[in-house]
Parts: structure tokens; sequence; C-alpha cells
């Protein structure tokens, strides 16, 4: 049991935090001054070009002082923001089509990886600065920017060098900190999704462990989300064995990994043979939506076609659509390893069509759009019509790792 007088005490420390409140503050009203001095120098360097006295390398000279103080600005906006997130309090922006990619994951890791980044590049403005006006600057000058560039890169490489582990330390920290199993409601069929755990190991799933004491902080919200979406198992994109599959877009899935594409209601369809890990991907981008604070669901076709057809038996299949947009991102997988009959394949449309431009979607599938029509018949056309009109395809081509490990347990 805590002694209430070390925790009054830690509870004053922590408060401190919001002395730092006013330093944000105070960063912003310089970069007001920062808009005033674009402003001024935007308008010397108009007068100069109306009267005709603009050399070509005062021009360019002037542009680039432009883009160091719009830069300088940028750094301002990552610090008050970043480190307002970081180290005062929480701000609440989760879901904002104008959120930046990197606030949904601040930490102090991302927001020095961001600084050093943001320095190197108003080092760069500078030392041009200097090689355009090079007939005016020294050598000596000269020399030292360049020294002083390259430290500031040396720098920011090491940094980046340093929060990759760092990160992902963290992110495994909050999966053993996580229950694994999900809530009743968002797990249909349950002894379907028992059967698939035994043909699909995870040694690093955690084990079900008693229930803690409610956090407070985003982390632990993203965790309830996490459990809530009724994820086999959490996969992260950290743990993806890039070097498996023989190809797929690499840049595509790490654009996909900041999440954007829920609050921009687009989907995302991974195709490709059994084991090459097409589910690994879509729960690892579902464990990335719900840290960026969307509700997620998670299941396989033929659990979403019971719990379908179970609303349509029972009166309430528009309800459950409805009911359904609470969630931003739904999971379909292992579309086309179950036969579906039209009935069936009729609910799955009503399913993409409500979502359609409203919500997004992440399917899992073992045959390209094309084929389709040996899973969904007629209606498959106008499906996936909808389905890929707004949407990122990623194929994975290369042997199942299931199979590969088989084979070299039998060799060994």
């Amino acid at each position: 049991m805590q002694n209430p007088t070390t925790t009054t005490f830690g509870y004053a420390l922590f408060a401190t935090r919001w002395l730092q409140a006013p330093l944000y503050f105070g960063l912003v009203a310089a970069q007001g001054v920062y808009v005033y001095k674009f402003f001024k120098e935007l308008w010397t360097l108009i007068l100069m070009c109306v009267s005709g006295h603009a050399t070509e390398t005062y021009v360019m000279l002037a542009v680039l002082k432009l883009v160091d103080v719009v830069m300088i600005a940028n750094l301002l906006i990552m610090v008050i923001v970043g480190g307002y997130e970081t180290f005062v309090s929480r701000i609440g922006l989760q879901g904002h089509r104008d959120q930046p990619e990197w606030l949904s994951h601040v930490n102090s890791n991302v927001l020095k990886v961001k600084l050093a980044t943001a320095i190197v590049g108003i080092s760069s403005v500078h030392l041009l600065q200097m090689f355009v006006d090079v007939h005016h600057t020294s050598h000596h000058a000269l020399l030292w920017g360049t020294v002083i560039h390259m430290a500031f890169i040396a720098s920011a490489a090491i940094l980046a060098y340093m929060s990759g582990p760092m990160v992902a330390h963290t992110d495994r920290a909050h999966a053993d900190r996580s229950p694994a199993t999900p809530a009743p409601a968002a797990r249909p069929q349950e002894h379907e999704r028992g059967e698939r755990r035994q043909e699909k190991p995870d040694p690093e799933t955690p084990a079900t462990t008693p229930s803690l004491p409610r956090q407070t902080d985003a982390d632990a919200d993203a965790d309830a989300r996490i459990r809530a979406a009724g994820f086999p198992a959490r996969k992260l994109l950290e743990d993806f064995d890039e070097q498996h599959p023989r190809g797929f877009d690499r840049e595509a899935v790490a654009r996909l990994g900041k999440a954007d594409f829920v609050t921009a209601r687009r989907n995302v369809v991974f195709v490709g043979p059994p084991g090459t890990g097409k589910t690994h991907l879509a729960v690892a981008l579902g464990v990335r939506a719900c840290q960026a604070g969307h509700r997620v669901l998670f299941a396989t076709a033929a659990e979403w076609a019971a719990r379908l057809a179970d609303a349509r038996a029972a009166g309430r299949l528009d309800a459950e659509l409805t009911a359904l947009d609470d969630h931003p991102l739904l999971i379909v997988d292992e579309v086309g390893y179950t036969p579906l009959d039209p009935a069936t394949a009729g609910l799955f449309f009503q399913l993409i069509a409500h979502r359609y431009e409203r919500a997004s979607l992440i399917v899992t599938s073992d045959r390209p759009l094309g084929r389709w029509d040996e899973v969904f018949g007629p209606s498959a056309p106008a499906l996936t019509d909808r389905l890929a009109h707004h949407a990122d395809l990623v194929r994975l081509d290369g042997d199942s790792y299931r199979t590969r490990r088989a084979t070299s347990a039998w060799a060994d």
C-alpha cells in the first residue's frame, strides 16, 4: 500500500510540469515574430524586383532567407505542439483530419529525431546560401559551415539509429503489459478463433492476466482499444519479416503504418498466397490505428458472414451496419478461404456498400480482385468496384512461412 505522504509529494512534483506551459506560449509569440520577419523580407524582395534592382543572385538569396524562416517556424511548431504533448499535457486531436502523422505516436525519442532532421534542413539552407554567395564568403567560413553541417547530419543519424531500438522496446513493453483476450462482443465464433490460434502459434502472445487498475494515460486507452478489437494476437510492423516475401511494396506498407488511410476513409487490400504475412500486416495496421485513437474490429470472413447473417435473421441488419460505423476500421481476414452462398455474398456487398466512402476496411485474400467472382459470384464486380475505388492494394509473393518452418524442422 502506498504511503499517502509519498503519493501526495509525487503528485505535487508531477503537477510542476505546468510550469513549462508559459514557455510554449512564449514560443508561440516567437513564431509571430518570424511571421513578421517573413512578410518584411517578402515585401523587400517584391520592391527590389519591381524597381529592377534585383539580380538573380539577390533573388535566390532572398528566397532562401524566406525558406529559412519557414523552416525555423516549422521547427517551432514541432517544439510547441510535440513538446507540450510530451512534457505537459495530452492534446486531444485523435481522429482530426489535420493531425500530423508524428503526433499520433509522439514521445521524447520521436520529438528529438524530428528536431534533429529539422535542424539539418535549416543548416542545409544556410550552407546553400553561403555557396550561392560564394564570391562574398571567405574560405574559412565555407570550411566551418560545411564541418558544422556534417556534424548536424552525423548527430541526426545517431539519434535516428538510437531511437529505433527504443521505440521497438517501448512497443514490446506495451504488448507485454496488455492482456491478449479481446472483449467477447468483438469475437464471434470463439471456438473457430481457438482453432486458428492452434494453426498459427505465436510464442510472443502474452497470456491472459488478471485485470489491472484502470490507467488514465493515452497508452492505456490505446491498449483498451487493441483488446476490444478482437485481434488473434498482437502483431507489430516492426516484427514483420520483410525478407520472407519475395516481393511486396515496402514503401506502401510504411506509408500505411502512419494510419492516415483511416482518417481518409481509404481501404487496404492484401493479396497473396497463404503464409506470406497478410494477416500479420493487417493486424499490425489495426494496432497502429488503435494507437492513433481509432476503434477497430477484426474477424475472419467466415466470422463476419455469421455475424451479418445473425443480424439479418433477427431483422436488425441495418441497425448492425449502422452500429459498425462506430468503428472507423474493420478488418476482414481470409476472404476466399471459405466459399460463400449467394445470400452471404449479398451480405458482404451490403457491408462494403454501406462503408463506401464512409469508413475504412482492411481485407486479406489469397486471390486477386479479378478472381473474386469465384467467391462472391455475380455480386463480385460491384463489390470490388466499391472496395478498390479508394484503396491501396498490396500484393505479397512468396512461399508459406509455415511450410518453410515445417520443412526446416523435418530436415533437422
